[in-house]
């Protein structure tokens, strides 16, 4: 592991401590534009200044980690006409770009698929992108699989 640049991890907030999720928190008011300095954002959430500037550059929320890159997502989906088209109709209604597809043969009526796609030119976040495809009728399960 010694010598890679970008070492990342997906973690749930669940198990991350109280200093690293406000400093998430702070970093997301100043983008937002909600506070005007670094001590009015640490003083909202209940922050020291010392404890933000420790975490500032290795804290983000997952759409900034995979604006611009490739993710691949696996999709348990119901075996039933459509749903595959559903997915790939919301993924292009929020300009995602499609690089590759792969569906296994349905088993238990259950289809596994992978898809890989760019997420530079889409309309939100990659965030948003899965919970919308949790939200589409036939899609068991959503697992991001890959980001480059």
């Amino acid at each position: 592991m010694a010598g890679r640049t970008h070492d990342f991890l997906i973690v749930s907030k669940a198990i991350l401590p109280e200093a690293i999720l406000k400093t998430a928190e702070a970093k997301e008011l100043l983008v937002k534009g909600d506070v005007d300095t670094i001590n009015d954002a640490v003083e909202r959430v209940g922050l020291s200044r010392s404890a933000y500037y420790k975490y500032k550059d290795g804290v983000f929320p997952f759409y900034e980690a995979s604006r611009e890159r490739i993710i691949t997502i696996s999709l348990a989906l119901e075996n039933k006409a459509g749903v595959l088209s559903h997915v790939l109709n919301f993924i292009a209604s929020v300009k995602g770009n499609i690089l590759t597809i792969n569906q296994g043969i349905p088993l238990q009526g259950i289809a596994n698929v992978s898809v890989s796609l760019e997420t530079a030119e889409m309309a939100d976040t990659p965030e948003n992108l899965l919970t919308g495809l949790g939200k589409i009728h036939g899609v068991r399960k959503i697992e991001v699989i890959g980001q480059t």
